[in-house]
């Protein structure tokens, strides 16, 4: 039996309420999941991790969506439109499954988005009109290319601009002038997440880099990831559905696997969105696949109001991240 990161032979690092089956039910599912398990919330050793991790190249989902890739180093015939086949959204699912950054067809897929989307100033814009550049899709194409170690001195230039479009209140609106709380709850996490992922490969930039994500995470904070300031009502019936994959949407799950991968302070304005993940799981352990965003897939991994492994993997990794002593 594999132990876990606390060294215990029993595989329960979320409380006596998590069954220790539900770590055997995820170990089932694809390599894109068993891998995490492994590394997140098992302890396995490097190779195990490693060996499993390379599957997902040659196996299941991964494999599949890599199958998908047309000759110019697209999916779906395009960089951002027709969504979700397009390779934008294609690379983003491939991230989040773990897809080795040094694989040729992402580097392929990196180098079309980089070279069909860059400005002179910094963002990045799929469209023929550029005159509004969105900064969500700006930071998931940084957050692409870090994630994929794309080799390019142009990922500095976004950065730059990402950090230059930081409101002093810590948020990130989608474009100048939409102050929509709930697409600028999108745009906010979206540039954090890739400032994240930037941050690993440049840690010679951490500084500004960490200021400006701290400065972000203030922000939902004080919404406590999910409530209005004013009344303390939710903002948004969706923010507290769990989807997989996110695409470009925030939810509560989204926000606090964010705050675990960076193991930040766990503030107590976390507190609330903590009890609502728990509330949401199965007595089994495990959680639901609570939404699908609508829109083409190449296939669907699994079933809306269905036990989700992608959804467990995550809400255990971020619960073992915040009972952690």
């Amino acid at each position: 039996m594999v132990k876990d990161t606390a060294g215990h032979s029993g595989l329960d690092p979320t409380g006596p309420n998590l069954s220790t089956n539900i770590f055997e039910w995820l170990m089932e599912g694809d390599p894109s999941i068993r891998w995490q398990v492994l590394r997140d919330l098992l302890g396995a050793d490097d190779r195990s991790t490693t060996v499993e991790r390379a599957k997902i190249a040659t196996e299941g989902w991964g494999a599949r969506l890599l199958s998908c890739q047309d000759a110019s180093g697209r999916w779906g015939g395009q960089l951002y439109a027709n969504k979700w086949l397009s390779t934008t959204y294609t690379l983003l699912l491939l991230r989040q499954m773990g897809l080795e950054p040094s694989n040729y067809q992402a580097q392929h897929g990196c180098r079309e988005l980089l070279e069909g989307g860059f400005q002179p100033y910094g963002g990045i814009s799929f469209t023929r009109t550029i005159d509004t550049i969105d900064n969500g899709v700006t930071g998931m194409s940084l957050t692409l290319l870090a994630y994929f170690r794309y080799s390019d001195d142009r990922l500095h230039n976004i950065v730059e601009y990402l950090l230059n479009q930081q409101i002093a209140d810590g948020r990130w609106e989608p474009y100048p002038g939409n102050l929509n709380i709930r697409y600028t709850l999108d745009a906010t996490i979206l540039v954090l997440d890739a400032l994240h992922e930037y941050e690993k490969i440049h840690p010679q930039r951490s500084n500004q880099i960490l200021e400006a994500q701290q400065r972000g995470r203030e922000f939902l904070l004080g919404y406590k990831l999910y409530q209005s300031i004013q009344t303390g009502e939710e903002l948004d019936k969706k923010i507290t559905q769990f989807s997989f994959p996110p695409r470009w949407h925030y939810d509560v799950l989204v926000a606090l696997d964010y705050f675990q991968d960076c193991q930040a302070h766990r503030d107590e304005r976390l507190k609330d969105a903590i009890a609502l993940l728990e509330r949401k799981r199965n007595p089994g352990g495990s959680w639901d696949l609570q939404n699908k965003h609508a829109g083409k897939t190449f296939f669907e991994m699994e079933q809306v109001g269905k036990p989700s492994r992608w959804n467990t993997l995550r809400a255990v990794r971020v619960l073992k991240w915040w009972n952690c002593k």
